[in-house]
């Protein structure tokens, strides 16, 4: 059972991974399965060019770091390779790297598809082969994932999403998460689940943001083929699936890619771009091209072979520039003097061009934080060439604002109607992600100010708020029935708060606000176009009032959003458009959400002109709430205009179908 010369490149293979130009090659590096001159085994493959000598270790030679060594190949690749007949999936191994300096390295396979459940953990040749059932939403991917559909993202993490009740130590497995989650979602109304790292880890504070093997599903939850059952289950039920993607940094755990052959392999030489103070991780050398290989056919293999919808992009600020989280002489500019690190630059903009060009119906999102201009603009047009964006300044603005007692709100007006300054810079979604809810921040609802109905009341306008407003949306796991503690990742969600009827009617309530989202083309056809948005009244500090359309392409659907941000009840006069009528299809005051049961009545309208239209109308503000109505073209009846055209020929005047009123607005404090 000796080494074979074997080798799965070709000659253009390598070409491409020295240019960095390389985006499949999972399909070379690491343990496959082949069958050489009729003997079946196993073909290993690794890039260590600085390496002395590189052998596979394993169960299968007692660990023996000697006796099963690869052959470099002969083109200066710095590319290790074998065939070691007998062997079978399920081995486990590890490559034994033997430095220029005389030091054994026993290093984890960087393009290993399977991992062992432990510390310093071995690889494991296995298989990413699966039966696919999700035929139907792959062939109608391109309008799932449209920026003109609605996009509801459901974000979660696997780990504490739920428990096994009988042992709450226990993690559910990709398949009893399908089993429960599916069914959840679907009936949620949530169009996407986004998972935080699936990829292997060893920490799990980490939440798998500090990935040890990039192309293994993490083995916590089970099997490859267990994730794909998992992502075909969400598919087959018209659930598109979203990954966060990690190419920000790695750790440094002695079995992975830190120092990998006894050099800075993957990871910048040069501490000022190689080294992250926050995380105390390494970041990659984007600038050389065999490790933008590596992590562009890494993005292309999660949405490959595991039939991902998009990925999110973590960290793409520290990405972007040198400076970031360093100290005045903790950096070095780029060539023009600038603080953008322009390797990471190129490497984002080629990622998106190979994700775009191999799977046009797909979605990168990044999480960017700063105002980095053109993100989500094409790469030929000067862009970085994203699908999306976080919306992180709405973010922080509207949790600011909905932290403040309503009678201050006055004070902090521009923190919602600033979002309209910038909020068509970008193709933004809206986050109120697990950021949001750790490290002391306190849960969404107990960031309310007020007793527990003001609390509730204004965790549900917030709500209107971000589904009416232009954009896709992403929602925390939990957010939704409005848990209590903080996010901890090492327990189950408190999914025993939905006994109570406030928990389970907001749970009600954004069930609903999923369906108003993807029922109603004027929220979603031009989320990403200033002619879908239009502000009706910016300005009414005083009674923290804010009023906008939503509009469909030609102006087919158009609705209004009334949010009145105080817990007074207004009867409040609103400006329309010339012949039209409206009616109520949301209230987030109703009962049935454990509101307090005020109607959204119109009861008049009126001939005369307000908020710089025509027409306006007086209407019923319940408190601390957000109303959403659909406009309704008036047409005259056949007796009125009968009526109107014998008028004109008596008077030789145009004649109004509606008869003028004068109303006094009143303002009243019964809340």
């Amino acid at each position: 059972m000796q080494v074979q010369p074997y080798s799965l490149f070709s000659d253009f293979d390598i070409y491409l991974f020295r240019s960095g130009n390389h985006t499949r090659l999972y399909e070379k590096f690491g343990s496959h399965k082949v069958t050489v001159d009729g003997v079946s085994g196993v073909y290993f493959s690794v890039w260590a060019p600085t390496a002395a000598e590189v052998s596979v270790m394993g169960n299968f030679n007692q660990w023996n770091s000697f006796s099963h060594q690869l052959a470099g190949r002969w083109d200066q690749s710095g590319i290790w390779e074998g065939f070691i007949p007998g062997l079978d999936l399920g081995e486990v191994y590890k490559y034994g790297i033997r430095t220029n300096k005389g030091l054994l390295l026993e290093k984890a396979d960087p393009y290993a598809l399977c991992f062992e459940n432990a510390v310093q953990a071995g690889s494991i040749v296995c298989t990413t082969w699966y039966e696919w059932q999700d035929e139907d939403w792959m062939k109608n991917r391109a309008k799932h994932n449209s920026l003109e559909s609605p996009i509801s993202v459901y974000e979660m993490h696997l780990g504490s999403w739920m428990r096994d009740p009988g042992n709450p130590e226990r993690f559910l497995s990709y398949g009893e998460v399908a089993d429960k989650l599916v069914p959840y979602l679907k009936a949620m109304n949530f169009t996407h689940v986004e998972f935080m790292p699936v990829m292997e880890y060893p920490f799990d504070p980490s939440w798998g943001y500090q990935i040890t093997g990039f192309y293994a599903a993490t083995s916590r939850f089970g099997s490859p083929q267990e994730l794909m059952y998992l992502i075909s289950e969400l598919h087959k039920n018209n659930i598109g699936v979203f990954l966060d993607w990690v190419p920000s940094h790695f750790p440094g755990d002695a079995n992975g890619l830190h120092f990998f052959d006894g050099s800075f392999l993957y990871e910048h030489e040069d501490p000022r771009k190689g080294f992250h103070p926050d995380w105390k991780s390494y970041i990659f050398n984007y600038g050389r091209p065999e490790v933008k290989s590596f992590l562009i056919s890494n993005a292309i293999f999660w949405l490959d072979r595991y039939h991902a919808d998009g990925l999110r992009v973590d960290a793409v600020t520290s990405m972007l520039y040198l400076d970031y989280s360093r100290n005045e002489g903790e950096w070095e500019p780029n060539i023009y003097g600038t603080n953008v690190n322009l390797e990471a630059k190129q490497f984002l903009q080629d990622f998106n061009i190979a994700a775009y060009r191999e799977f046009p119906d797909v979605q990168t999102i990044a999480e960017e934080s700063s105002d980095f201009p053109r993100l989500t603009s094409p790469v030929h047009e000067g862009g970085i060439g994203f699908g999306m964006k976080w919306m992180m300044g709405w973010m922080h603005d509207t949790l600011d604002y909905f932290k403040e007692d309503p009678l201050a709100r006055k004070y902090h007006h521009n923190k919602i109607t600033f979002t309209s300054v910038y909020m068509f810079n970008e193709n933004y979604m809206m986050p109120l992600s697990h950021d949001e809810v750790v490290h002391g921040k306190s849960s969404l609802i107990y960031k309310m100010p007020g007793d527990e109905w003001q609390k509730f009341a204004n965790l549900r306008a917030l709500y209107v708020y971000m589904f009416t407003n232009p954009g896709a949306k992403l929602l925390f796991m939990g957010d939704e029935f409005a848990q209590t503690r903080e996010w901890n990742f090492t327990t189950s969600l408190d999914w025993h708060l939905l006994q109570y009827p406030i928990h389970k009617n907001l749970q009600e309530f954004v069930k609903d606000l999923n369906l108003l989202y993807k029922s109603n083309p004027a929220l979603y056809e031009q989320q990403f176009s200033p002619n879908g948005f239009e502000w009706v009244n910016a300005d009414d500090t005083d009674n923290s009032i804010f009023i906008y359309l939503r509009k469909s392409k030609k102006n087919k659907q158009v609705l209004m959003i009334v949010l009145n941000l105080t817990p007074n009840t207004f009867d409040y006069r609103i400006g329309v458009e010339k012949d039209t009528k409206w009616e109520t299809i949301l209230n987030s005051d109703e009962g049935k959400y454990s509101g307090s049961g005020v109607e959204a009545v119109i009861s008049q309208q009126l001939d005369e002109g307000w908020d710089g239209r025509e027409n306006s109308i007086i209407m019923r503000l319940p408190p601390l709430s957000g109303v959403v109505l659909n406009q309704i073209t008036h047409k005259p009846s056949a007796e009125i205009k009968k009526r109107i055209k014998k008028k004109k020929k008596a008077t030789g005047k145009k004649i109004k179908s509606t008869d003028k009123q004068t109303v006094k607005t009143t303002k009243r404090h019964d809340s």
